[in-house]
């Protein structure tokens, strides 16, 4: 697994009505990042009407400090605040990012989910583990599953997921996840819903991509 830095960034209250004259540099910082390998990903969190309500970025994270300081939607005021987590992508046959133009409404959702904080927590994760794995493996494979992988605390211990599929709505993301071991089995509890889309950026392969 690649181990890099996770931020989730919430947007201001009026983002919306200034976002549109800070996107172009925003975009324009992203595609440099990409290309020089810094930026893993870079997308959106969105509401269901296509509405900016925040970012997740993957950053490499000896870039992480200079990315920040960089990044206009920090430095105007499109984001209202920012929090930094560990993140490890896990290694599966990703498929390469779309690339295409940006389309107009979301095409994917993303899923960030929080695992309990009891003791019990981490040997849920742990005797599922394996079935999440299987289950997730041939969705990376068929395209589904864009990416996914482990927040960790501050010792490396995981905490939580992020992932990316190729659901349109919340719901469908939603009624996907339903079976998946870290649902029925309780690994999850905490799961926050967001509707996104790509921007056409040279990413680098995530690792285990074909």
């Amino acid at each position: 697994m690649t181990e890099c830095s996770l931020v989730l960034a919430r947007g201001a209250a009026d983002a919306g009505e200034r976002i549109g004259a800070v996107r172009p540099a925003h975009i324009d910082l992203l595609r440099r990042m990409a290309e020089a390998g810094e930026l893993i990903l870079g997308v959106p969190l969105m509401d269901a009407a296509g509405q900016n309500r925040g970012s997740l970025m993957l950053v490499q994270t000896e870039a992480l400090a200079r990315y920040l300081d960089a990044e206009p939607f920090r430095r105007e005021g499109i984001w209202e605040s920012h929090a930094v987590h560990r993140f490890r992508v896990a290694p599966l046959p990703y498929r390469p990012f779309p690339d295409g133009p940006a389309p107009a409404l979301p095409t994917h959702s993303i899923a960030v989910a929080y695992d309990g904080t009891d003791a019990e927590a981490p040997a849920r994760r742990l005797a599922v583990r394996d079935a999440h794995l299987a289950r997730v493996r041939p969705a990376a494979e068929d395209g589904t599953l864009a990416l996914g992988g482990a927040i960790l605390d501050a010792e490396g211990r995981m905490t939580g997921s992020v992932a990316v599929t190729a659901h349109p709505t919340v719901e469908a993301a939603q009624a996907w996840w339903s079976t998946d071991p870290y649902v029925t089995g309780g690994v999850w509890r905490d799961v926050r819903w967001h509707a996104t889309r790509f921007a056409p950026l040279p990413y680098r392969s995530l690792p285990g991509a074909a």
